[in-house]
């Protein structure tokens, strides 16, 4: 690291007081929430200039790594095709190209034999994504749906990051686009059954998405039909065609409560029927099953439950499975002849496999797990379009599987190998895999999924990498990540740290970790860390850890629980300032979230209790890690504001020599929640982020 640093930035002090339960705070940093002003511009360009010169030292490693991640890639590739209806649809992806290219093919009669960068006689291009994308500096797809026909493909498109999609609807035999009326979306689309209409979602100021509206193509907007509102603000709404394409489902859901309505799509301007009700507390989410309904839930069971109703009686559950010691059901997807069953086990992510009788029913006794035996194993539903089929396909993964999509034959239990994505420069046999245990303070284990290059001792001399996230009952399953591998070869030990507040272990373990047991989530990770030091895996003084958005809140927490764990921290866009926007009911994250943190606007026990971790109003004048942080302008999930505020309270308060351990702070001022958009552009933003910790580690080289 050099010698010689400008000054860090240093914001205007302009106190704003906060009142709420007698209890008054000063902030001195609250008015860089306006992006508007050009003041807070000024200062966000300030801190990129100032994070520019103190990784300038740095270009050489960022180039490299660069090169390592594209390295790592088949940079000209594509998926496996995927059958839908009379046509067999493939993703492409060409070197250079930041974006992906759909295209498709007829029918005749097997899945095509295919090639990166060989079209097929008759492959027609639906959509050119890197096309479309010229000329914008961020550029996103909400989704991408055929009409019934396949003549249709309506998308949506952000060019901001907001998340505030334009809708377009292209005639894929004329190559013209028929309708782009339509702006400010949400998520989700669909069309009725004669392809006169499409359905799609609006939000509110608060990016809560509450409404469900029905357009026809080609008219003015000024005319779409509200379908459903969803008025109350801890719910948001969604809504699916049902794989028959017979149904729009369409479910409103807070953090512990849902409801579902169906619509008939051959009656797209019928009203939608209730399919369940709302009951405070019971969690569901329905599955058109064409002949019935199957739904998934909690109504008494912690792990959840498989029931069904009839479609004339839809809130009358016959319940078919519980969940077994130890398991959590996630979810259900139904098909003529089966149904495949989305749970979690012993830690891991499953699906099970459940055939159909003549007469619809589910042969529960002849259900079976798709497994392959590792023991990080990941298998999740890949693409499944038709209701018609007679196999199933999922996707294996593992921090060193790359994805591995399969195909089961239900009836014989035959398994096919379609496709392992391809990973240059990669050899499996160099790395080992493998799951720890930490303890965490109330004697509770936490898991951890660790790897590692082969050679790499025990011997507590080697850099670490910590990664975790703890909220939401997200799992942050093992997965394989192609640029892990310019940490794991620079000698670095990569873990997980599945930490309550998520859903890797059941329902129990995100009980636990949220509302008034939240600190559980940053003991868990502290532990973690401590575990990882003293087992030898990791060097305790080169330990660098690693959250995003709630895993933010999470790196902020445990900076402030335990600086003395971590070396350096990457923090992205970080929820940090968590209490200033839990209570107020007017942004994003705050009454959906009341579910999730508790409310402290009217709780003074919950206001007491977030106060006391909440990141921003904790920091503490001792030594701390280094920190990169980073947001984007346009990040309507977690406001920029929050980074801004807590680096400018970092810097003014910890004793640490910030030469040494700098804190620094990126803004990508056209992006959204995500950061930058496009997979080189992507790279480019991993490669700041790596660069800087390896740096601080001391393992930028090779091994």
């Amino acid at each position: 690291m050099t010698s010689q640093h400008p000054d860090a930035p240093s914001p205007e002090r302009r106190p704003t007081e906060r009142i709420h339960h007698g209890d008054v705070v000063v902030d001195p940093y609250e008015w860089m929430r306006d992006k508007t002003d050009p003041e807070v511009i000024a200062h966000l360009e300030s801190e990129n200039a100032y994070a520019d010169a103190r990784t300038a030292h740095l270009g050489a490693l960022r180039q490299r790594l660069v090169e390592e991640f594209v390295g790592h890639t088949q940079e000209t590739d594509l998926s496996v095709p995927v059958r839908r209806g009379d046509w067999w649809y493939i993703t492409r992806t060409t070197a250079g190209d930041d974006y992906p290219r759909f295209t498709r093919v007829a029918d005749a009669g097997a899945m095509p034999q295919v090639e990166p960068g060989v079209m097929l006689a008759g492959e027609q291009v639906l959509l050119d994504a890197q096309a479309e994308a010229a000329g914008h500096e961020f550029y996103s797809l909400g989704g991408l749906t055929l009409s019934p026909d396949h003549n249709l493909l309506a998308y949506a498109v952000d060019t901001a990051g907001d998340e505030r999609f334009t809708l377009r609807v292209l005639d894929l035999s004329a190559g013209e686009v028929l309708d782009e009326s339509v702006a400010g979306t949400g998520y989700g689309i669909a069309f009725s059954t004669d392809q006169q209409w499409l359905f799609y979602a609006r939000v509110d100021d608060a990016w809560r998405q509450h409404q469900v509206w029905r357009h026809r193509i080609g008219a003015d907007p000024a005319e779409d039909v509200l379908v459903l509102e969803e008025g109350d603000e801890r719910f948001m709404i969604g809504f699916e065609r049902s794989r028959d394409e017979t149904t729009l489902v369409i479910q409103s859901a807070s953090t512990t409560t849902a409801e579902a309505w169906l619509l008939d799509l051959a009656a797209p301007e019928s009203a939608p029927v209730p399919a369940g009700g709302r009951r405070d507390g019971v969690d569901y989410a329905v599955e058109h099953a064409g002949d019935r309904l199957l739904v998934v839930h909690n109504d008494g069971h912690t792990g959840f439950a498989l029931a069904q109703a009839p479609l004339e009686a839809p809130d009358q559950w016959e319940e078919l499975l519980a969940a077994g010691e130890g398991e959590r059901l996630l979810a259900v997807e139904s098909f003529a002849g089966f149904v495949a069953l989305e749970l979690r086990a012993g830690g891991l992510a499953s699906v099970r496999i459940i055939p159909r009788a003549a007469d619809g029913s589910l042969r529960l006794d002849q259900a079976e797990d798709l497994t392959h035996g590792g023991e990080l194993d990941t298998v999740e539903l890949d693409a499944n379009p038709n209701w018609d089929q007679q196999a199933v396909r999922y996707e294996l993964t593992s921090l060193l599987t790359p994805p591995t999509v399969a195909e089961r034959e239900v009836a014989t239990g035959a398994t096919e190998i379609l496709r392992v994505t391809p990973v240059p420069n990669f050899d499996p046999s160099l790395y080992v895999e493998r799951r720890e245990w930490a303890r965490a303070a109330d004697g509770t284990a936490i898991p951890l999924s660790v790897v590692a290059r082969r050679e790499v001792a025990a011997d507590g001399t080697a850099p670490g990498y910590l990664y975790g996230y703890g909220s939401y009952e997200v799992s942050v399953d093992p997965s394989f990540v192609p640029t892990r591998l310019s940490l794991l070869d620079r000698g670095v030990v990569v873990a997980i740290a599945h930490v309550r507040g998520g859903g890797e272990m059941g329902r129990d373990w995100y009980d636990h970790g949220k509302l008034l047991e939240k600190k559980n989530s940053f003991s868990d990770f502290v532990a973690a860390a401590a575990h990882l030091g003293a087992s030898g895996l990791v060097d305790p003084a080169r330990l660098g850890a690693e959250g995003r958005s709630a895993g933010g809140l999470l790196m902020g927490a445990v900076a402030n629980l335990a600086p003395e764990r971590f070396r350096a921290i990457i923090a992205g866009v970080p929820f940090v300032d968590a209490l200033t926007t839990i209570l107020d009911p007017s942004l994003p994250l705050t009454v959906g979230e009341w579910e999730e943190w508790g409310d402290p606007l009217h709780d003074p026990s919950v206001y007491e209790y977030m106060k006391e971790y909440t990141p921003y109003e904790n920091v503490q004048a001792v030594e701390y890690p280094a920190i990169f942080a980073s947001t984007s302008l346009n990040d309507t999930r977690v406001f920029f504001v929050e980074p801004a505020k807590w680096v400018a309270r970092l810097r003014e308060t910890v004793t640490s020599d910030q030469a040494e351990r700098p804190i620094v702070f990126r803004c990508e001022m056209v992006a959204g929640h995500g950061g930058r958009s496009g997979r080189y552009r992507k790279w480019e933003q991993r490669a700041d982020e790596l660069a800087w910790l390896l740096d601080q580690l001391g393992a930028t080289e090779l091994l």
